[in-house]
């Protein structure tokens, strides 16, 4: 098993952008993607509206993308955050309506300040500053052109870190060509693989195979994930998945096809589900028997389910992880 892991150590490691190709099409890039907001396409959403003009779709996202905070992440994945922690910026907006969302107030409303290319190049520049490992972009997929236009701002003015595309996986794969050769690691959620079970608990029922056409498309980027010797990602894929209660065969059926694409891929299997948002609620349709929103899900996994999870992923012949976070 030492050789295995031996095989994604990087002893010397620069960024993908700093290849002269990608730095002479940062122009162009930057065109591409200010453009693209004329006629939105930037997400499975399609909405086609003018964002140039602040015209908003699905995400309630204008021509500015929203910024809610920035900082050094500790509390990500241990490879991620190493010892100076990740450069993380979470963008307000989503284009899924996931009924456990814990950050709703993020991603279903309309908070974080409205923020140019120049300003959020400031922020990345301002991490990069402070010592942070990577730029951790969190919920990007509905403002990649934002993202675009930032991030070739950064590395004409000396951006050096590698950056980490942190997202749910429902992602246009036109806008994930447009961001090969400036994304270092892809961080993919994976959650959930039928199309019933993503109409009900995610609001898009195609999730799954635009999620399945996505993390291909990433890991043809960037490959399987390879670290600095001292354990920090440095460049690949690394997939999420929460383990949900009472539904592990869309958990083993995720696993089956992330083994199939490789099984080399590195996995963080989450036990920290909880019930939020919109699960819980109480609905009266009378005074006499009122029901719960969503209660089959409204309680956290077991031990054993998450030990199931664990099981089942290894039986996939999955075998790289992260910490994992148990129940």
């Amino acid at each position: 098993m030492a050789g295995d892991r031996d095989r994604f150590v990087i002893d010397s490691f620069r960024p993908a952008y700093f290849d002269p190709r990608v730095r002479d099409s940062l122009p162009r890039r930057r065109l591409r993607a200010v453009e693209a907001l004329r006629a939105c396409r930037s997400c499975p959403r399609n909405c086609g509206v003018n964002r140039l003009a602040d015209e908003i779709g699905f995400c309630a996202v204008g021509r500015q993308a929203r910024v809610c905070s920035a900082f050094a992440h500790f509390g990500e994945e241990s490879c991620l955050v190493g010892s100076h922690g990740s450069g993380t910026i979470f963008f307000g907006g989503c284009n899924l309506r996931c009924v456990f969302c814990q950050n709703a107030d993020i991603s279903q409303g309309r908070s974080g300040e409205p923020m140019s290319a120049d300003e959020i190049a400031a922020v990345m520049l301002a991490l990069q500053e402070r010592g942070c490992h990577n730029i951790n972009f969190v919920t990007p997929e509905h403002v990649v052109p934002q993202t675009i236009e930032a991030v070739t701002i950064a590395i004409e003015r000396r951006l050096r870190l590698p950056i980490v595309y942190n997202t749910s996986a429902y992602d246009s794969v036109e806008s994930l060509y447009q961001l090969d050769g400036l994304i270092d690691i892809y961080m993919p959620d994976f959650k959930l693989c039928s199309p019933e079970a993503c109409e009900r608990y995610l609001g898009a029922r195609d999730y799954a195979d635009r999620a399945r056409e996505a993390i291909r498309e990433m890991h043809r980027q960037v490959g399987d994930l390879c670290c600095t010797p001292d354990g920090v990602a440095a460049r690949g894929l690394l997939v999420r998945h929460l383990v949900m209660p009472g539904l592990l065969d869309e958990s083993a059926a995720i696993f089956r096809w992330l083994a199939d694409l490789s099984p080399d891929t590195f996995i963080n299997i989450m036990g920290q589900y909880r019930p939020g948002n919109r699960v819980g609620q109480t609905i009266a349709y009378n005074k006499a028997r009122p029901a719960v929103r969503f209660s089959e899900i409204d309680r956290r996994p077991t031990r054993t389910e998450f030990a199931r999870a664990l099981d089942t992923a290894r039986k996939a012949g999955l075998w790289r992880s992260d910490e994992v976070q148990t129940v």
